[in-house]
């Protein structure tokens, strides 16, 4: 599992991840900043990236192409930072490691999270 942290993440997230043993590398390492969503989309998708975002447009996209991947992890809070966050989404994401691997939409706030098998 390699997840792509888009723009709007921090990228200390990168070694909240490597501690946890998931690979993961931020879009600014990797491409424009100023990358539309579609370009980071088709970026993880041609390398095996699971999109992990603060962003709604990457589920649009998702729904209104009815893909079947690349998963995507959605943050819905206003604290993104992985001190808050980090112990919560690692587990959530090794738990759902199979569901992610074959394609899924997974929606996290402070409260719960959702999962939507792709296509949807």
């Amino acid at each position: 599992m390699k997840l792509l942290i888009d723009m709007n993440l921090s990228p200390t997230w990168v070694s909240y991840f490597s501690d946890a043993g998931i690979e993961s590398v931020h879009w600014s390492k990797l491409g424009n900043h100023y990358a539309s969503d579609k370009e980071i989309f088709r970026w993880a998708k041609e390398n095996g990236f699971i999109v992990f975002t603060h962003d709604l447009d990457f589920g649009a996209i998702l729904a209104s192409t009815q893909a079947m991947g690349p998963s995507v992890i959605q943050v819905r809070t206003q604290d993104t930072m992985p001190e808050k966050l980090a112990g919560k989404l690692i587990e959530i994401i090794k738990k759902q490691k199979e569901i992610l691997d074959k394609g899924a939409l997974i929606t996290i706030d402070e409260v719960k999270a959702k999962i939507r098998i792709l296509p949807i």
